[in-house]
C-alpha cells in the first residue's frame, strides 16, 4: 500500500527527510571554513580592546548604534564601504544591530584621535550640540577588572602576550572602551613607507588623517601653510597653540571661528570633515 494512505508513517518521513535536509544545508556548512572568510588585515582583539568590547556590550552601545553599513548609497556616503562578512569573523556575538539612534560605529576607528573620544564620552554635547547620548563619564574612574582577562583570550582562541596582559594594570573602563572603538573598521593592511617631498621617509597615514590632510590643504593652508608651521594663522604643531589645548577647543574653533581672526567653517566642513581635520592636526603635533 502507498505510503500516501498512511498520514502517521507520511510524516514521520517527511520530518526525517527535512531534518536531514536541514543538518546537510545548514548545520554542517556553520563548521566549514568557507563560512568563516579571512580578510587581510583582520586582526583578532587584543586583551585591553577585548574588554572594552565586553564593556560596550555591558553599557548596551550596541541599543543604539550599529556596526554594519549596508551597500545602500545614502549610507556609504556617510560611513564609507559596505561592510564584509570576513571583518566579523572575531566577533563573538555579532553586534550589527538594526536601531540607529546614534551614528553607525562599523568604521569609527581612527576617524577621530583618542582624546575626541575621551572628551566625547564624558560629555557627548560638548562635541555634538544636539546629540541626545547620556555621558558616561564615570567609566574613567572604575579600574579595569581584569581578572578573567586571559580566560576570555583562550576561550576565543585569541593570541595574547603575558606582557598585554600585565599592561592592563592601572587601565580604567575609559581606557578600554576608547581602545576597542579605535579598533573597529581598521581592517586595511599596513602600507609601505611613503617618500616626503624631501625624500625622507615616514609612517603612512591613516585612511582618516589622509582625507583630513587633503582637507586642511584645501581650506586651511593658505594660513596656517602647508606644514602647518603658520603664516596668518598660528603655528598648529606645537604642543601650545592659541586655540587651545584640547580637541573640543579645536572643533570649536573651525566650526565657530575666532574673533577677530578666524572664520567660521561650519558651512563648508560638517562634523566629519571636522573630525578629520582634527585627526590630521594631531598627527603632525610635535608634543
Amino acid at each position: 500500500m502507498s505510503i500516501y494512505r498512511k498520514p502517521v508513517i507520511f510524516i514521520i518521513v517527511s520530518l526525517v527527510v527535512v531534518l536531514v535536509g536541514s543538518v546537510v544545508s545548514t548545520f554542517i556548512p556553520l563548521f566549514m571554513p568557507s563560512m568563516e572568510p579571512a580578510l587581510e588585515g583582520i586582526t583578532p582583539y587584543n586583551p585591553i580592546e577585548l574588554e572594552g568590547r565586553d564593556i560596550y556590550i555591558r553599557e548596551g552601545c550596541n541599543n543604539c548604534h550599529t556596526q554594519t553599513v549596508r551597500p545602500l548609497l545614502f549610507e556609504t556616503a556617510r560611513y564609507g564601504e559596505p561592510s564584509k562578512l570576513g571583518e566579523f569573523v572575531h566577533d563573538r556575538p555579532h553586534l550589527w544591530g538594526s536601531k540607529r539612534t546614534g551614528p553607525d560605529l562599523a568604521r569609527v576607528g581612527g576617524k577621530y584621535p583618542d582624546s575626541w573620544h575621551y572628551k566625547h564620552m564624558e560629555n557627548p554635547q560638548a562635541m555634538f550640540k544636539d546629540s541626545n547620548m547620556p555621558p558616561y563619564a564615570w567609566l574613567a574612574g572604575n579600574r579595569l577588572d581584569t581578572s578573567l582577562a586571559e580566560k576570555k583570550m583562550k576561550t576565543l582562541h585569541f593570541p595574547f602576550a603575558d606582557a598585554e596582559i600585565r599592561a592592563l594594570d592601572g587601565k580604567t573602563e575609559m581606557d578600554a572602551l576608547v581602545a576597542y572603538l579605535q579598533k573597529l573598521g581598521r581592517t586595511k593592511k599596513p602600507q609601505p613607507l611613503a617618500a616626503t617631498t624631501q625624500g625622507a621617509a615616514t609612517a603612512v597615514e591613516s585612511p582618516a588623517v589622509a582625507e583630513g590632510h587633503k582637507i586642511f590643504d584645501e581650506n586651511c593652508a593658505g594660513c596656517h601653510g602647508a606644514d602647518l608651521a603658520g603664516g596668518l594663522g598660528p603655528n598648529l604643531t606645537d604642543a601650545e597653540w592659541k586655540f587651545g589645548g584640547s580637541d573640543a577647543d579645536l572643533i570649536l574653533s573651525i566650526t565657530e571661528g575666532r574673533p577677530g581672526g578666524m572664520p567660521s567653517w561650519k558651512s563648508v566642513l560638517d562634523q566629519d570633515k571636522t573630525g578629520k581635520v582634527v585627526a590630521y592636526i594631531r598627527s603632525r603635533a610635535k608634543g
